[in-house]
């Protein structure tokens, strides 16, 4: 059996500065400096968001803003849902490993 190799792609944008705009296009980009050479993972991205006081990452499991790419490519364009207005919504990355945003605005 082969090890699998876990790495980590911390997402860079969206960030605590970042707004984005309900229905709009918006990237979510992330560091690949981590990923094995030739690697062939690909990823999914959730919207989610946090309260205080709450662990949960309120994931929307039934609707990932994108899937299917390729991890090492470092970047994907999505559709930002139309959401109610928050703060604190967070992007994860799932591939190898789960890599969370910062957490940023959406805006109608």
């Amino acid at each position: 059996m082969i090890p699998r190799i876990v790495h980590d792609c911390p997402i860079t944008n969206p960030n605590t500065r970042t707004i984005w705009k309900a229905g709009a296009r918006a990237t979510v980009f992330w560091d690949t400096s981590g990923i094995p050479v030739n690697t062939t993972s690909t990823g999914k991205i959730m919207l989610g968001y946090l309260e205080p006081n709450d662990t949960s990452e309120h994931l929307d499991t039934e609707h990932p803003m994108a899937e299917g790419f390729k991890i090492a490519e470092g970047h994907v364009s999505v559709t930002v849902p139309r959401v109610p207005p928050k703060k604190d919504y967070i992007a994860v990355l799932f591939g190898d490993s789960g890599n969370r945003s910062p957490v940023f605005t959406i805006e109608n």
